[in-house]
């Protein structure tokens, strides 16, 4: 480990003592080897968490943000656009960010080929995408097939690995991109329809969080981790100030399972969400740190693997 990292695994670890002196034991994590693994991928975690932060404290090339090069990311692009003023362009790479994901083999290659268009001055950019839709439509119809080529490595993300590039059917990529064009709602923009739900709940981040996820649910295809990615990313891009207000397992199966496993019994969604606010009272790493190091945790407890999409 890295000096830095033996320093964050050894805070949490007395974190995690802490816990479990004042609040209970935490049977998931009573072996060794069970407790080094949660830590483990809890540093990851955290890496991954503040790594948009990161991104925001340095100089960025205009070729992250071009889809024909082969150094396009969407959220390096997406910082750069917002350092533009581009709010609106950001955020829609961000939308697009977690419907494609990023596919352990072929990358962005997937949301840079859809994003591209027909080449510079015919992007599907958020201006283009609210004034054309159907023509967006058309265009997939069009190109869809040769976008999803099998002798070239592609696809959608392991979270998103059920989407579909089709142009017509109710869960194609086509249907998903107009459902969230509707809920942003145009002329409105990004930040209008932020700052409206901000404003319903006294401009309080964790509830700004919860209304917008409750929102969202209008946007097909966008389930309880697609809507948890966007809104954790759009607040770590400072775009709109919200946090997670939990970890919303109610519909999760990973996040949930992890928590199960380390509390023991057979607990409801709500009473783990409670415990996890206390626990993370003792660990002060947030909810997407616990969410995502839970999902990943739980699925070899006492095996530590890295996280690679």
């Amino acid at each position: 480990m890295r000096p830095k990292d033996i320093v964050i695994y050894e805070r949490l670890q007395r974190a995690l003592g802490e816990y479990e002196q004042e609040d209970g034991v935490l049977p998931g994590i009573a072996d060794k080897a069970s407790r080094h693994t949660l830590l483990l991928q809890m540093i990851d975690s955290v890496h991954r968490v503040r790594y948009p932060a990161l991104i925001q404290t340095r100089p960025l090339s205009d070729e992250v943000a071009n889809p024909d090069s082969v150094t396009f990311e969407p959220i390096k692009a997406a910082v750069l656009l917002q350092r533009r003023g581009e709010i609106d362009e950001a955020t829609w790479l961000v939308f697009l960010f977690v419907h494609f994901g990023k596919n352990r083999r072929g990358g962005w290659r997937y949301l840079r080929e859809v994003y591209a268009g027909d080449g510079p001055g015919q992007r599907w950019a958020w201006a283009s995408i609210t004034q054309n839709m159907s023509k967006f439509r058309q265009w997939l119809r069009e190109h869809g097939e040769h976008i999803a080529r099998k002798n070239e490595p592609g696809g959608f993300g392991n979270h998103r690995k059920y989407e579909s590039l089709d142009a017509d059917k109710p869960n194609g990529t086509a249907a998903v991109v107009e459902s969230y064009v509707r809920w942003i709602g145009p002329p409105r923009t990004h930040l209008d329809l932020f700052n409206e739900s901000l404003d319903a709940v006294g401009r309080d981040p964790k509830l700004g969080f919860q209304s917008l996820c409750r929102s969202m649910e209008a946007v097909h295809r966008f389930g309880r981790t697609a809507r948890f990615d966007y809104l954790a990313m759009l607040g770590k891009l400072s775009i709109a100030p919200i946090i997670p207000d939990k970890a919303y397992l109610r519909d999760a199966t990973g996040p949930k399972n992890g928590a199960k496993l380390l509390f023991g019994g057979d607990r409801s969604a709500d009473d783990l969400e409670k415990m996890l606010q206390m626990l993370d009272s003792r660990l002060d790493v947030g909810m997407q740190v616990l969410e995502d190091s839970l999902c990943n945790w739980q699925k070899k407890p006492k095996i530590y693997e890295p996280f690679r999409g």
